[in-house]
């Protein structure tokens, strides 16, 4: 698993490249935090396009993000998950509470 984090405006835009799971969720967890928290940024981005395998591991970092951002006021957004994916994210019940779009461009503008 590899991750690469970018910054736009205060958005933490984190785009995800092989498997998200147990041997992985805890060091891209820490590389996640560190940068939020460091910027002082309001919101989360995650672009699973590239993420073709999630475990357990993969929605507790979700869950995570999701606390830290909403303690801080902010928000937390999912794009360009997969189909398998998002049947994962919707029996998990993330996106109960966690918005998802297609694109970063789909995102509202005024967050």
């Amino acid at each position: 698993m590899r991750i690469s984090l970018d910054t736009r405006d205060k958005m933490l835009i984190v785009n995800f490249n092989g498997e998200l799971d147990h041997h992985s969720a805890e060091e891209i967890r820490k590389e996640i935090d560190k940068i939020y928290f460091e910027r002082r940024l309001d919101h989360i981005v995650l672009d699973l396009k590239k993420l073709n395998f999630m475990d357990s591991s993969g929605i507790g970092l979700i869950m995570g993000r999701y606390k830290n951002v909403s303690d801080n006021g902010g928000k937390l957004y999912i794009i360009n998950a997969s189909s398998r994916v998002e049947k994962i994210l919707k029996m998990s019940g993330i996106l109960k509470i966690v918005q998802m779009y297609n694109t970063l461009d789909d995102i509202p503008v005024n967050i």
